[in-house]
């Protein structure tokens, strides 16, 4: 009988878990982080649903002889803008699983 009490409050907590997860994912999604290529001449914003929000580029930036280096410099900022969003993700998600590392949470 103990083992299914136990077993019920774990489920609890498994909910609570969901319930705390689900809050913290929608938080997440209105938070945004910042990056800048080629001297702050591109800027890209990214939520914590890896969604680029927003990606503004200098007219100085722009020269029809050099595509090629504004798109590496607008892939640099978006991939970074990425990977600042995922490590925002990952701190947060740290904070509510206590550091445990639980594969398929985020």
């Amino acid at each position: 009988m103990k083992g299914m009490k136990g077993m019920g409050n774990m489920m609890k907590q498994v909910q609570k878990l969901q319930s705390k997860m689900m809050k913290m994912q929608a938080e997440l999604a209105e938070k945004t982080v910042e990056t800048t290529a080629g001297g702050g001449m591109i800027k890209v914003v990214a939520n914590g649903k890896q969604q680029i929000v927003s990606l503004e580029i200098e007219r100085e930036v722009v020269d029809p002889e050099d595509v090629e280096m504004l798109q590496d410099l607008v892939l640099a900022a978006v991939n970074d803008a990425l990977t600042k969003s995922q490590e925002m993700v990952q701190a947060e998600m740290g904070k509510l699983t206590g550091g445990m590392n639980i594969p398929g949470l985020i």
